[in-house]
Formats: C-alpha cells, sequence, structure tokens
C-alpha cells in the first residue's frame, strides 16, 4: 500500500503581496518594500529613480504608499508617477499618497518642493472618465483611478467641531497641513 505516512506534507506557499512604499527615505513604513532613489543606509530595499520604469511588474502590487514624495517631482514626472503606479498595482489596488496642502507653508518650505503645489483638484485628473468630458487636452495620463482625500489640520483646529474645520480648511491658510488621499485602481 502506498500512502504518505510518514512524509510531511508540503502545503504550496502563498505568495506574499507586494506592499511598496515609494520614495520612502530612511522610514520605511512597516511591512511594504521600501524603494527611493538612495539607500540611506541599508533602510530601501529596492533601489530605483521613480521618475523612469518602475522595476515591478504590471500587476503586481497589491497596495502603495508614499509619503511626502510626490511634491517633489515636476509636474510631467507627477503624470508618469502616476501612470506608472496604475501600471504597477493590481485592479482594486489602492495607493494612500500624502502630500504637504497648497496653502500650508509645508508646501512651500522646502526649496526642493516643484511648482505647482500639489492641490485637490488633481486628483480628478486620475480619473479616465473625468478627464475625457473635463479634460481631453491631457492625453499624458494613461490612469485610472477613483479617489478620496481628507486632511491633516494644524493643531489649533483639532479641538474644533466639524463645522469650524471644514469653514477653516476653505477659507484659512495654514488650517490643513496636509492632503491625505486614497487611490483605488479600476
Amino acid at each position: 500500500m502506498k500512502g504518505n505516512m510518514g512524509k510531511k506534507s508540503r502545503a504550496k506557499a502563498e505568495p506574499k503581496e507586494l506592499k511598496i512604499d515609494l520614495g520612502c527615505g530612511p522610514n520605511k513604513r512597516e511591512g511594504f518594500t521600501g524603494v527611493d532613489v538612495r539607500q540611506f543606509d541599508g533602510k530601501v530595499d529596492v533601489v530605483a529613480d521613480l521618475r523612469k520604469k518602475w522595476p515591478f511588474a504590471d500587476g503586481s502590487v497589491s497596495e502603495a504608499h508614499t509619503s511626502h514624495f510626490v511634491e517633489h517631482l515636476e509636474a510631467h514626472e507627477r503624470i508618469h508617477f502616476v501612470n506608472e503606479l496604475y501600471r504597477v498595482l493590481k485592479p482594486g489596488g489602492k495607493c494612500q499618497l500624502i502630500v504637504p496642502h497648497w496653502a500650508s507653508c509645508r508646501a512651500y518650505g522646502d526649496l526642493t518642493h516643484k511648482w505647482p503645489p500639489v492641490s485637490e483638484f488633481w486628483f480628478y485628473y486620475l480619473s479616465k472618465e473625468w478627464r475625457a468630458t473635463n479634460a481631453p487636452h491631457n492625453d499624458g495620463y494613461v490612469c485610472d483611478f477613483e479617489c478620496g482625500w481628507g486632511y491633516s489640520l494644524h493643531q489649533s483646529i483639532m479641538a474644533r467641531n466639524q463645522e469650524y474645520q471644514q469653514n477653516a480648511i476653505q477659507f484659512y491658510k495654514e488650517a490643513a497641513q496636509d492632503i491625505i488621499a486614497t487611490l483605488t485602481k479600476k
């Protein structure tokens, strides 16, 4: 009688989901593969120039994160960034993208930030349907994301009620410190 008695069964290991932290610098997000143009004392897993084609296969990334990186890119490099992000994400894959709010000195204080600062309106351009209707001249984009965003607020605004916070975001410089967006690949 032939059988597996005495032999260990070897279940096929599930492939680990690839999660990438883009432009991570020395502060890679836990559980993510850190990607940056510099090594930063061995804290970066993949050294790559994100202004060029990324070293990941199409549809191979389940989740991405980028914090305070996109504002360092020129306008055409930002378009390349979202197109590459779209290419490497799996359908339904998400990216949390954090940038300084355009009305905060955080957007202007670092002279390595590129003009223009990132504004909420940019996220509309990341939808193929929206571009076709409202900006057909923007043919550099190939991405198609659903986007939502919110804000990190200045400490003095945090304790106020939601109505005050919304009014402050709209009318007061420095109320919103960062824009925190979630991009989901359609």
